[in-house]
């Protein structure tokens, strides 16, 4: 099977190797190119041919062989699901006052989003919220916000080194002269302050009771200028996102798409959603991109695991929401190990 001319090398075989021949062998890759990469690398041919046969007659590859079979199944049906999926119109709908129940049986239930009109009307931050107001009444409040986020590319993992404090009078300033930048924004990730520096503003804000639980009210603050980005991810819940003031851009992915949408590390992707580069991300031509504009008074349901990029094109205040009626709790058997 195997061929003998090359001279027999001096390298060792090492673990690293082991897991290489290993992985290659479980991706089908062919034992007899793996045997001449081997020796081509300083392996003897003697123990370039003992450790390939090794490999193949291990019951730890074998196992391995076999999971990996269960999880072509998981693939098939995911596939099944993503073409299935693709079949549906590609527009977002848009449903005034949708029902409770409708909402559950159509939307929350099968995991598709959806923008919701007319159950905002009735919040008072609809007609006060604005820079004055804010910077009036909660000026000399001490609120986190992210900044620097110019300067790393992936400021939504790394965003505990982004954090900083300052009087929330200044940050409505900035926010009101900045135009359009990506460089600071007070995002969910800075709520465990923000929560109770600005626990007023929680008075503007109706629960909606028709999809929430009332009496574990909860919700998040969002409030930037134009260009924030939030990069392509996928939350571990269902959320609402409901629009305050100005509109956003929302890109989405349905979560059956994973495979195709290159899940580098915990929930994100580098797939840039302002431009994808299907150069580099091939398989992102056959996943199914939905679109999204959001402005006041609308309710965008994300629902867990879709991935979702965020583009702010305007000042915006956004609020959203976990705290559904429904079963929400989707962490418990999150994969520990969030390197993909």
């Amino acid at each position: 099977m195997y061929a003998k001319s090359n001279p027999v090398g001096a390298m060792r075989m090492t673990d690293e190797w082991r897991r290489w021949l290993a992985e290659n062998l479980i991706l089908d890759n062919h034992p007899q190119g793996l045997f001449e990469t081997l020796v081509r690398a300083g392996v003897s041919v003697a123990d370039a041919h003992h450790e390939v046969n090794a490999a193949l007659s291990s019951p730890y590859i074998a196992g391995a062989q076999r999971l990996k079979n269960r999880l072509a199944k998981h693939d098939w049906i995911l596939d099944n699901q993503r073409r299935m999926g693709q079949l549906r119109s590609p527009e977002v709908p848009r449903l005034d006052k949708l029902s409770a129940d409708a909402f559950l049986n159509d939307f929350y239930a099968v995991g598709q989003p959806v923008v919701i009109t007319g159950m905002m009307d009735d919040w008072p931050a609809r007609q006060k919220w604005d820079f004055d107001y804010f910077k009036n009444n909660f000026g000399d409040k001490e609120v986190q916000v992210q900044f620097g986020r110019n300067s790393d590319e992936h400021y939504e993992l790394n965003k505990l080194k982004h954090q900083k404090t300052m009087p929330f009078g200044e940050y409505v300033d900035l926010v009101r002269n900045a135009g359009k930048t990506n460089d600071f924004y007070m995002t969910a990730n800075n709520d465990s302050q923000n929560r109770v520096a600005l626990s007023g503003l929680w008075q503007d804000i109706v629960q909606i009771p028709e999809y929430l639980t009332p009496d574990a009210p909860g919700g998040f603050f969002w409030f930037g200028p134009a260009g924030t980005v939030t990069p392509f991810h996928h939350d571990l819940t269902n959320n609402f996102m409901a629009q305050v003031i100005g509109r956003k851009r929302v890109l989405m992915v349905p979560a059956y798409e994973v495979n195709q949408i290159y899940n580098h590390e915990h929930c994100f992707t580098h797939v840039d959603g302002r431009g994808i580069d299907y150069e580099r991300y091939p398989a992102m031509r056959n996943a199914r991109v939905l679109e999204a504009i959001i402005g006041p008074g609308d309710i965008l349901f994300l629902p867990v695991g879709c991935w979702h990029f965020v583009e702010g094109l305007d000042v915006s205040v956004t609020v959203s929401f976990t705290n559904f009626r429904w079963d929400n709790n989707f962490t418990e058997n999150y994969p520990s190990n969030t390197a993909f």
